[in-house]
């Protein structure tokens, strides 16, 4: 079995179909973009519904021509050890068993003509789901690439099962009536490294492109770019080809053929194995074409190679003139946007991929789809002044990269004593979280609203009755539902089942002797304290991982000191379409743009800011993410360590100042700011600023004034308090 370790997003995703499959209503929708591991997401899944949820099968219908359900049972059988899997064909020897998981493509199933199921075989099929039913169990359903299957005859195969949940999977899901909606965002998939940072399209185009041959003047920038990405994968150790798409329309072997003769006059021919065709009736080269360091280092395409197809070196795409639909499109795009060994290189070119094309249309909506995530770019070179600036930045040493258990209970229980006051004294301490909303029922408690109601306006809820339900413990069943609960709670903040039911037992339950224990309830009391309190514990169990501890150190044993220069180049990407496109002379690099992209609002105020201030000499923008660029290390209160790449270095005179920018403040003061471990960083700028004898701090906007505002001191989410400056007065 691989030990594959989940992305916190995907843990969260697999907490979020937990909770989903106990909600009303038949269809959940997933929507995940290609590339964010959606297999290992539903697997695991599976997995975990398995543990309680017994006389359960799911069914995992494919669509295709090609081996999706073999791939996708193959996965599974390595990801989750001891995993009861089946594809059609063992289905219809043995039939359906409690917790099997049944990989079936559905066009073997429906499709006319196709002779996998005769119809004996096909009544047959319909007997083994009769017997299971009748066996007593219960079908869920999970459609993969599920936007390929709104057909009658996919409808009529799901309809034999009479499933309980149908969940359909999908880059790109069509809307299904009442379902609900779990939805990946990508900005998490990047962040875990499984795919590219940014879609770069037509870099460095002038404005207006005026070419003799459009197909030669694209493949020619796409070759450019495959030999300086080839050479930069050569330099980083890593042995990777990247593989340029050619995307051509239907029933065009005129432009085919030119695109192959051009290719020849480049050396790339079918003969010496570095050109690929991947057409309905032409296969040429793609038997080993998805390998790291294949000698193919382009393949011609039409629209049949987007489903399922997985090639994590395609990082280049050209995409000649069609008129094709947005759903495909997307789809096509999410070939280039893997990583090859679902990791960020830290290199920006090499964490991008690359569109070519001058179909308009197709841009337009890519853009549209993508937003901020497919932007114009070109290169940009440091001015040769900046080229002799270091500073010395502070990187994970790794030692840490683990919870600390022992540190997430003792974080814990001081969440509780400054949240609620809890101490020594546990029947002080009962009362301090009843007047907080605890819940000490001894039965289950759950309530609703009851009356009626003339008009839908403000407050009717005031107008209407509280109803509590009540059940009875049943320590039975009540105690497969507080396993479920604590692992969901785990799942959500990503913590293992047996930390946070560890957590749970050494604060709350008698026998323990923690010495900040602050209850002692019996095994039947902590069933019902869970489960009539998760929300609560869920809040609080998270917040206690950022919140400010007084009495527990937290030093960083081993942050590894490392000099940083500013990178001599950088990819700067940029939206064309805004109407202000004024150069920033103070920017460290030459051609920076006022349309800078990706910015937050914040940011963009900053920035402006820097421009116009007489004191500031020079800026530069940090990334976000990467070993070439500026960062420091702090560590959550259970012991975990994570970088912190603060957003600016500025020169105001002959000093250095390094400036984080973050949320505001609205017009009646409240904090916009939604990063819990805002303080947390704060703490290690403002250690590190004092250790190497640097200025800087937090910037804000102040709504109600419209004024940016700077902290320097003592971190608070008051704008009122005096630690809070107006940053003009204090650059």
């Amino acid at each position: 079995m691989d030990n594959i370790t989940l992305a916190d997003f995907q843990i969260k995703a697999i907490s979020a179909l937990m909770v989903a499959m106990e909600q009303p209503g038949r269809d959940i929708v997933l929507k995940s973009c290609t590339g964010s591991g959606k297999t290992i997401i539903l697997t695991r899944f599976m997995d975990e519904f398995f543990k309680n949820n017994p006389k359960t099968v799911f069914v995992w219908l494919t669509p295709g021509k090609g081996d999706l359900e073999e791939q996708s049972k193959e996965k599974m059988d390595r990801y989750i050890h001891g995993s009861s899997t089946k594809l059609l064909s063992d289905v219809m020897t043995i039939g359906f068993e409690e917790n099997d998981a049944c990989f079936i493509n559905w066009e073997k199933l429906t499709k006319k003509g196709n002779n996998a199921l005769k119809d004996s075989e096909r009544t047959n099929f319909l007997e083994h789901i009769s017997k299971a039913q009748s066996n007593g169990l219960q079908f869920n359903i999970i459609v993969d690439e599920s936007h390929q299957n709104q057909t009658i005859k996919a409808d009529a195969i799901m309809q034999f099962f009479h499933p309980k949940r149908i969940i359909r999977c999908s880059a790109t899901p069509t809307t299904i009536t009442n379902s609900l909606l779990i939805s990946i965002p990508e900005a998490y998939v990047i962040a875990a490294g499984l795919i590219k940072k940014m879609l770069i399209i037509n870099e460095n185009f002038a404005n207006n492109v005026i070419v003799d041959n459009e197909v030669e003047y694209l493949l020619e920038r796409a070759c450019e770019k495959q030999r300086e990405l080839h050479a930069n994968f050569l330099q980083k150790g890593v042995e990777i080809n990247p593989l340029i798409l050619v995307q051509i329309p239907n029933k065009n072997e005129v432009l085919q053929d030119s695109i192959e003769r051009w290719f020849e006059t480049q050396g790339v021919a079918y003969e010496n194995g570095q050109l690929a065709c991947w057409l309905s009736d032409k296969h040429e080269n793609i038997e080993n074409i998805t390998e790291p360091n294949a000698e193919s280092v382009a393949v011609i395409i039409k629209q049949a190679v987007a489903t399922g197809w997985d090639c994590p070196r395609a990082q280049i795409l050209v995409k000649l003139r069609d008129n094709m639909s947005e759903t495909f499109e997307i789809q096509t795009i999410g070939r280039i946007r893997r990583m090859p060994e679902a990791k960020h290189y830290e290199v920006d070119a090499l964490d991008s991929c690359y569109l070519y094309t001058l179909d308009e249309k197709f841009t337009e909506g890519v853009k549209l789809n993508l937003g901020n995530g497919a932007l114009s770019a070109s290169k940009l070179f440091l001015k040769n002044e900046h080229k002799a600036m270091t500073l010395t930045c502070l990187q994970r040493s790794g030692l840490l990269a683990i919870k600390d258990p022992a540190r997430s209970l003792a974080a814990v229980a001081q969440y509780f004593a400054d949240r609620f006051g809890t101490g020594s004294n546990m029947l002080e301490n009962k009362k301090r979280l009843l007047a907080n909303g605890f819940c000490f029922d001894t039965d289950i408690v759950s309530a609703t609203k009851s009356g009626e109601v003339a008009t839908l306006e403000n407050k009717v809820g005031d107008r209407l009755n509280d109803v509590t339900f009540r059940i009875p413990l049943n320590t039975h069943e009540h105690g497969r539902e507080y396993h479920h609960i604590v692992s969901k709670i785990g799942l959500d903040i990503t913590l293992e089942y047996s930390q946070i039911n560890t957590i749970i037992r050494k604060l709350f339950v008698s026998g323990s002797n923690y010495s900040k224990k602050i209850l002692n309830l019996s095994n039947r009391e902590i069933y019902a304290f869970v489960l009539n309190n998760e929300w609560l514990l869920k809040d609080s169990i998270r917040s206690s991982m950022a919140h400010e501890m007084d009495q527990i150190s937290l030093k960083i044993e081993q942050s590894v000191p490392k000099t940083f220069s500013i990178p001599q180049e950088c990819l700067f990407t940029y939206d064309a379409t805004t109407k202000s496109q004024l150069i920033m002379r103070k920017n460290v690099y030459d051609g920076y743009l006022s349309s800078a992209e990706v910015r937050s609002a914040p940011e963009k105020l900053f920035e402006k800011f820097c421009e116009e201030n007489e004191k500031i000499t020079w800026w530069y923008k940090n990334g976000d993410k990467g070993n070439e660029y500026f960062s420091l290390v702090y560590a959550d209160n259970f012991g975990k360590t994570k970088m912190f790449y603060p957003d600016y270095i500025v020169g105001v005179g002959d000093k250095v100042w390094i400036i984080e920018t973050k949320g505001g403040f609205s017009d009646n003061g409240e904090s916009q700011d939604i990063d819990i471990y805002s303080p947390k960083k704060f703490a290690a700028l403002k250690q590190y600023l004092e250790q190497y004898d640097l200025n800087g701090g937090f910037v804000r906007q102040d709504k109600h004034s419209q004024e940016l505002c700077i902290c320097t001191g003592k971190y608070t989410d008051d704008i009122n308090s005096a630690s809070w400056k107006l940053l003009g007065k204090v650059i």
